[in-house]
């Protein structure tokens, strides 16, 4: 089978079996507490906590995905016959409904019926308990329908019981599946929810979170001797088939496609948090390239032809991104590669010199300096990296009176009165924004508008909304004019405090998918007032203005914690200077104002 037949049958296994397919969620997770999405289940981790309605937003109590995922801990490690950064988790769940009996039947079927794969290869590990989570023993009973004792092995916590992708979350004993001896999907039974101190609490609901590994299961169906045999790869490696080495082809391969992936989700190359992964991925694959080919868009143009069938991309974007960083590395790799051969020895110390003047990452380090590198580990690198964080937040503080910045909602920051002024005004900014794109795309235009993100500073703000497809130069200008004539018409900004029901009957737009308190705040921009006492039937979506509880339809209705300007006259010029794509299905809006 290709990977494609592989994606189709297990999308359709589990649609028969109840399943609603949802769509890959972005390598950038709603979760701050982690980096990257790293699991098929972190997009559903709201509804295993029962924060949200699987029923309500998928139409029952089961759903089936392929996630596109990345870790940086295997990093160091790529180049090996196994370890990836970006790779895809085929995923199943259940929100309390089936559980381990179902889980394991289903496992056993897609492997043996579907895949072909002989049950003599198959095997599994069970938890042995431990004096916080029992022996797992229904798993046991229920494996044992399918596979003898001896291939029914009882596994310890390290192994058999799995932990939120953060600091907390649900969690549970876990299920390990094997094909001859390597491990091939991992059945979580979700029971507890873990806190940031490891204390359990039982779940208000069981669930289930399926998890396999698509480059493994491609490459057993296959019967290849490595994943970058299979026709995941193949592609990619044909180009490099005057690679000095297989290792070095692997690592481009690998850089390739998690760099078309950070990028196509939004990622631009920096020396901060997932900025700094790409820029790191990005440079190590132009090195290794460099040693023998200058063609280095010949990978990234293939990894976007290969899997253009199952995602959405911007490839001019994304070369346009990789080469600008191209540019720049150029110019500074020789200056470093000169600095790094007058160099005797290369120590955490001096590397991170290298880093910081060069911009060489560790890898790049480590491979050009080859023997010069030998006594150099990523942990005294980390640790001269995390000097200069401490250094650098020391100065912040200063700067900002000893008591860092005074406001850091997560989607709003500032450091002073001054900055959170600016930023105040581009938060209510992002309101008119929000209900223009809707009034300008909104169907017949294309497809529904819904905020997916935002992040603001006193220099600017960022708004991602998802829409299927690129704005045209005419929409942009459309929605651009219309958020400055609000601005014009210098429209009151109130704040109702409402309970939730009435707040949806207002039409006041919501952005997480999540409970919401039984009191909220509503922000209304323009000349319209809501009665709940005025009963009406139904939620009412966006405005009526024939219902008998309006007085007229305002510009923006929104639920939000604040703060926000009075008057819209106080926000000033809003001007959009970016349009682009983050991911498949969403797109950002970069905008200041004057």
């Amino acid at each position: 089978m290709t990977h494609g037949e592989i994606r189709e049958k297990f999308l359709k296994f589990f649609e028969d079996r109840g399943h609603k397919i949802v769509p890959s969620s972005s390598l950038l997770p709603a979760d701050p507490s982690v980096l990257f999405t790293t699991a098929g289940m972190q997009q559903f981790k709201p509804y295993f906590l029962g924060d949200a309605d699987p029923v309500k937003d998928f139409g029952g109590r089961r759903t089936v995905s392929i996630q596109k995922s990345m870790r940086t801990s295997d990093i160091d490690e790529v180049g090996d016959e196994s370890h990836l950064t970006f790779f895809e988790m085929l995923g199943h769940f259940s929100f309390g409904d089936y559980f381990k009996k179902e889980t394991i039947e289903w496992t056993y079927e897609f492997l043996t019926d579907v895949l072909k794969i002989s049950k003599d290869r198959l095997s599994a590990t069970v938890f042995a308990g431990d004096d916080k989570i029992p022996f797992d023993e229904e798993s046991y009973n229920a494996w044992s329908r399918f596979l003898p004792a001896d291939r029914i092995r009882k596994g310890p916590r390290e192994d058999n019981v799995w932990g939120p992708p953060g600091p907390e979350g649900p969690c549970g004993a876990a299920n390990e599946v094997y094909v001859d001896d390597m491990e091939v999907a991992t059945l979580v039974f979700m029971e507890y929810n873990c806190d940031k101190d490891q204390n359990l609490t039982p779940l208000p609901q069981k669930g289930v979170d399926v998890g396999w590994g698509l480059e493994r299961i491609v490459m057993i169906t296959q019967g290849k001797g490595n994943i970058f045999e299979t026709d995941l790869f193949e592609p990619i490696m044909k180009l490099l088939l005057d690679s000095p080495n297989k290792w070095l082809g692997r690592i481009i391969a690998d850089h390739a496609r998690a760099v078309v992936f950070l990028i196509a989700d939004g990622v631009t190359p920096s020396n901060k948090e997932r900025g700094y992964v790409l820029r790191r991925l990005l440079r190590r694959m132009i090195i290794q390239l460099s040693s023998y080919t200058d063609d280095f868009l010949a990978p990234i143009s293939k990894v976007v032809d290969l899997y253009g069938s199952y995602y959405t991309f911007d490839k001019q974007m994304i070369i346009d991104v990789v080469e600008l960083e191209a540019d720049k590395f150029q110019k500074t790799l020789t200056q470093g590669r000169k600095e790094l051969e007058r160099l005797e020895s290369i120590d955490a110390t001096k590397a991170f010199m290298l880093y910081e003047s060069y911009g060489l990452p560790f890898e790049v380090i480590k491979d050009l300096g080859r023997e010069k590198a030998k006594g150099l580990t990523r942990e005294a690198f980390d640790e001269e990296f995390k000097k200069h964080q401490e250094k650098s937040r020391a100065g912040a503080e200063k700067k900002f009176g000893g008591h860092g910045l005074l406001m850091d909602t997560g989607e709003l920051k500032a450091g002073n009165e001054e900055e959170l002024k600016k930023a105040t005004r581009l938060h209510t900014a992002t309101h008119l924004l929000h209900a223009a794109l809707r009034k300008v795309l909104d169907p017949p235009a294309g497809g529904e508008v819904q905020q997916a993100g935002s992040d603001i500073t006193a220099e600017r703000l960022r708004f991602d909304f998802t829409f299927p497809r690129k704005m045209t130069p005419e929409e942009i200008k459309q929605v651009e004019d219309m958020v400055n004539e609000a601005v014009q018409k210098d429209y009151k900004v109130t704040k109702e405090e409402m309970s939730y029901e009435d707040a949806v009957k207002s039409g006041a737009m919501a952005f997480f998918k999540l409970k919401y308190p039984n009191r909220v705040n509503v922000y209304t921009i323009g000349p319209e007032s809501f009665d709940p006492e005025l009963k009406t039937e139904g939620p009412v979506e966006g405005h009526n203005p024939s219902s008998s509880n309006f007085s007229g339809p305002p510009f923006s209705r929104e639920l939000c914690g604040g703060p926000h300007v009075s008057h819209t006259g106080e926000i000033g010029h809003i001007t959009i200077t970016k349009e682009e794509a983050v991911s498949a299905g969403v797109r950002r809006i970069r905008a200041v104002v004057e």
